[in-house]
């Protein structure tokens, strides 16, 4: 008989053993387990019409005309899951751990499969992953202007040790206006929380969690309400580098691509640069005077960001100025200096 288990133990088996989702293609493309595999018991038609069965007819009749859908399929999910899991033991798991799920562990038991079962399903496991953004850790938020290579500090700072979360790495997005640039596609919300826990949840809690500053929104993501409300209530270590480093970096990162399209981005903006500026950046993009662009748009995020410091109420807001674009001696000296403020 298959084992039933909480969301916290499914995961963590779930790190060695395939995750079956037979959700329907469109719930899994709505939101899924990072990792899991998709065999669909229904196809996205398939499940309206058992529904509209159900809600028309009868429980009974939908079950009927449920089974009539899926029999011809039984030996091709054998076959899935035997190719997904050749050891033959599968975990499996659908939207509230209701009778897809009971369905698909009865016919890979009767295959010889050891089965896991995800106690409350998907909706579970969505509630278990919403409650760990609330409990207790060390978050640490490292702020600093555009430009400041707050990313790659970052990952200089994992390399020696720290623990962080790269918030832009996964929603594949550098924030700004150009933040799309050089990107692969966006997740949509429900999974980019999803990836989010996924790191989150491998943290120590006891141990600082460093995190870049970020607003509410990372292109067309939203970081969820408990993680954001704790970035906005802690403290914050703010590097300060000389506006002539942080226009050599943005050269360097976005002189790259095509003069129209940072002109299109530039646009987006245009307003709040105001017309003249954006008259001044058009020629200097021309001319390829990339270096005169970005000092442009540095006036505009410098404020924003200013702007959105000020809003910190009650937070410290540490500063460490720093003379070059050095992300691994950066790194280094963040760290030095955080450990003695520790002290």
């Amino acid at each position: 008989m298959a084992k039933v288990l909480k969301p916290e133990e499914f995961l963590k088996l779930g790190k060695t053993l395939p995750m079956i989702d037979v959700r329907t293609p469109a719930e899994f493309e709505e939101g899924h387990i990072p990792g899991a595999l998709n065999i669909p018991i229904f196809t996205n038609a398939e499940r309206v019409l058992v529904g509209t069965k159900y809600k028309r007819a009868s429980k009974d009749s939908a079950v009927l005309l449920g089974l009539e859908l899926v029999g011809p399929k039984l030996a091709k999910f054998v076959r899935m899951a035997k190719k997904f899991a050749p050891q033959k033991e599968i975990m499996v798991h659908c939207w509230r751990g209701g009778m897809r799920s009971g369905s698909m562990a009865w016919l890979f038991e009767t295959a010889g499969f050891k089965v896991h079962l995800l106690e409350g399903g998907y909706k579970a496991y969505r509630r278990y992953i919403r409650q760990q953004f609330t409990e207790r850790s060390e978050l640490v938020v490292l702020g600093g202007m555009t430009g400041s290579g707050k990313t790659e500090v970052l990952h200089e700072m994992k390399k020696q040790g720290a623990q962080i979360l790269d918030l832009e790495g996964i929603a594949h997005h550098k924030g700004s206006v150009f933040g799309s640039l050089g990107q692969t596609d966006q997740p949509n919300n429900e999974n980019f929380e999803n990836l989010l826990a996924k790191v989150w949840l491998d943290l120590d809690p006891n141990r600082p969690i460093w995190v870049e500053d970020e607003s509410k929104s990372i292109g067309s993501v939203w970081i969820n309400d408990a993680l954001y409300h704790r970035m906005r209530q802690t403290d914050v270590i703010k590097i300060l580098l000389p506006k002539s480093e942080r226009i050599k970096r943005l050269v360097q990162e976005y002189a790259c691509f095509d003069a129209d399209v940072l002109a299109h981005m530039i646009s987006k903006i245009g307003k709040r640069l105001g017309g003249l500026n954006v008259k001044l950046a058009s020629e200097s993009l021309e001319k390829g005077d990339y270096a005169t662009v970005a000092d442009i748009t540095l006036n505009y995020y410098d404020k924003a960001y200013k702007h959105g410091l000020s809003k910190r109420e009650g937070q410290t807001i540490h500063i460490l100025e720093l003379e070059k674009d050095n992300p691994t001696e950066n790194a280094r000296k963040v760290l030095a200096y955080y450990n003695s403020l520790k002290k």
